[in-house]
């Protein structure tokens, strides 16, 4: 899929925020930043005075985002103060306090919201220092375009989350499958899911996932379309492609395995919090999976691209970008920790050491992902992965009753032949 933002993409639907919530005095909010900390010049490296600043995030980067300021506030003067807030709080809180003109010095987005809260205005332009650092080019493309608006650069990778292919080498060896191989291709993986299930281990599934979670399913389902060559959008993000071949596949895929069931039973109703807790627990022979709990895991797991239909790999490069509210006075400080967030010192030192996906292309090939072949291959995919962008992307896809789950439930749950029909729902909302 391109990324690359596009003037149509961007037209006056981006009233709206994100998740479909209409805040007082949101609209009013100017695409510009505060015009007092717009005139004050920031030095490259920003500003480190003893600053108290402040940081919103969401719940799912808990991990990386205490480390991150954890490590920030043992090194530096100014003082990050970290708010994490769950999930399903978030989109409303973020919406009251940008109505309110009450942001955060800093706050992260789930990456499939920095493009309709870029165009909102509730970052500042972070274009001049963003340019000016020479690795840029080294920096995750997918989430730097999901924060351009009009040329202008408004968010940085905070953490990257992408889905990969995981899966219990030790179920995988019980059931006479190679536990240092992985499913090649989008029949292998389900073949593997239904040599788990034969064990007919108590309390043990070949797959599962969240079929009542549409953010769960883009994330996992939407690698196997890229892998298999095709797109999931059109370009500007207005048109769903979920009625092609490969897409079809996929449902397919995934009714074969209901019905023989070999997919976790509470997956059916499971709408996202628990989504990934089987597997953790080892009750999951393969499934697609978080890259970022991949250091909580206490079992023996390989990890791969997810296959597409006859081949391929790829992966939904998801996580979080942050940037500097509208609301900020502290932009020159605010500054100072965003850049030192990108440094080799914090990409390396304290997030790769971590065990987690590095934002930076550059450092993929750290010593700590050379320690342990799983990081190098998550590295590696992520280059192949694709971030999806649509001002509409959380009404089509992500909010509950969605078209998108509409469509899946109906695919994979009801024997449903409305493929064309869901699809075309999804392109309706996308194209408002």
């Amino acid at each position: 899929m391109n990324t690359t933002r596009t003037h149509a993409a961007r037209r006056a639907a981006a009233a709206v925020i994100a998740a479909g919530l209409l805040v007082g005095g949101l609209a009013a909010c100017a695409p510009a930043a505060d015009d007092t900390a717009a005139d004050e010049p920031i030095p490259a490296e920003g500003t480190d005075d003893g600053t108290t600043l402040t940081l919103w995030t969401r719940a799912p980067i808990e991990r990386q985002a205490k480390l991150l300021v954890d490590a920030y506030n043992a090194s530096h003067e100014n003082q990050v103060e970290l708010t994490v807030v769950p999930n399903d709080d978030y989109v409303a809180k973020v919406g009251a306090a940008a109505g309110s003109s009450g942001l955060p010095d800093l706050f992260a987005a789930d990456i499939v919201y920095v493009p309709n809260w870029a165009q909102q205005g509730l970052f500042q332009d972070m274009s001049e220092q963003i340019d000016a650092l020479d690795f840029k080019d080294e920096i995750n493309p997918g989430h730097l375009s999901a924060g351009t608006v009009d040329g202008a650069e408004y968010v940085l990778p905070f953490a990257l989350d992408l889905s990969m292919l995981f899966w219990n080498k030790e179920l995988f060896a019980e059931a006479g499958l190679d536990p240092e191989k992985a499913p090649a291709t989008l029949e292998e993986f389900a073949e593997a899911a239904m040599a788990v299930q034969a064990l007919n281990k108590p309390d043990t599934y070949g797959t599962a996932t969240g079929l009542n979670c549409g953010g769960c399913l883009v994330f996992t389902w939407f690698p196997s379309i890229w892998a298999s060559g095709d797109e999931v959008m059109s370009d500007d993000g207005t048109e769903s492609l979920l009625d092609g071949d490969s897409a079809q596949a996929v449902y397919d895929t995934w009714a074969e395995l209901q019905d023989a069931g070999a997919i976790l039973p509470s997956s059916t109703d499971e709408a996202g919090p628990t989504w990934t807790a089987a597997f953790s627990e080892g009750k999951v022979g393969v499934m697609p999976f978080p890259a970022t709990l991949l250091p909580s895991l206490e079992f023996d797991a390989g990890v791969a691209g997810i296959p597409g239909v006859d081949g391929g790999a790829s992966t939904f490069v998801g996580g979080d970008g942050i940037g500097i509210s509208k609301d900020s006075k502290k932009a020159a400080q605010a500054w100072n920790f965003l850049n030192w967030m990108m440094s080799e010192d914090a990409q390396v030192e304290v997030l790769a050491k971590d065990g987690n996906a590095v934002s930076r292309g550059d450092l993929a090939d750290n010593e700590y992902a050379a320690a342990d072949p799983r990081l190098v291959t998550i590295n590696e995919v992520a280059a192949q992965g694709d971030t999806p962008v649509a001002l509409n992307f959380q009404q089509a896809f992500n909010a509950p009753g969605s078209p998108w789950l509409t469509l899946v439930r109906n695919a994979v749950l009801n024997g449903d032949d409305s493929v064309p029909a869901d699809n075309e729902e999804i392109t309706a909302i996308l194209s408002q």
